[in-house]
């Protein structure tokens, strides 16, 4: 009886190791495809940026209170308005990620300065601007398959002298 009880134990044992390890290469593969959607944006590569979104991605941004559904429109709507309008594009971790199975959330920092005019016609400001913000993302595989961003916009128009 004893035995049986200790040989169970071993088994569970070995299985936790087992989930654990499986559950801490799943975090690492889904914090390594947010890193390489990081250094496309900080590269200013939008095509790159846009080929780690799933072909569904979702990508919800506060500010506009809005969903944006497909890769194709995420680089249209987000990627490429950032980029075109602020061509010195930074976005940068502040601190540790908090990495959750295939979900990836930290706090960031995003800046660059406005010359070049936005998606929405609205012209360059000339300005610089650094915002702070929260980031959080479902990775699935090598794909980014959703991501949503909260950040002070009226902060970040004040600074583009847009308010």
């Amino acid at each position: 009886m004893f035995a049986t009880t200790i040989k169970k134990a071993r088994f569970i044992a070995a299985a936790a190791v087992i989930a654990a390890s499986s559950t801490s290469a799943f975090a690492q593969d889904a914090m390594g495809v947010v890193n390489k959607y990081l250094v496309a944006w900080n590269a200013q590569n939008s095509t790159v940026a846009a080929s780690i979104l799933a072909e569904d991605a979702r990508y919800y941004d506060s500010a506009l209170g809005a969903t944006v559904e497909g890769r194709e429109e995420a680089k249209a709507q987000v990627i490429d308005a950032f980029m075109n309008a602020a061509p010195d594009i930074y976005w940068n971790l502040v601190g540790s990620p908090v990495i959750s199975g295939q979900q990836v959330a930290f706090e960031w920092v995003l800046g660059g300065t406005n010359t070049g005019d936005w998606a929405d016609g609205t012209p360059a400001t000339g300005k610089s601007f650094r915002i702070y913000g929260m980031s959080n993302f479902t990775v699935e595989g090598d794909k980014v398959i959703a991501q949503s961003d909260y950040y002070d916009a009226l902060n970040f128009y004040k600074q583009l002298g847009l308010d």
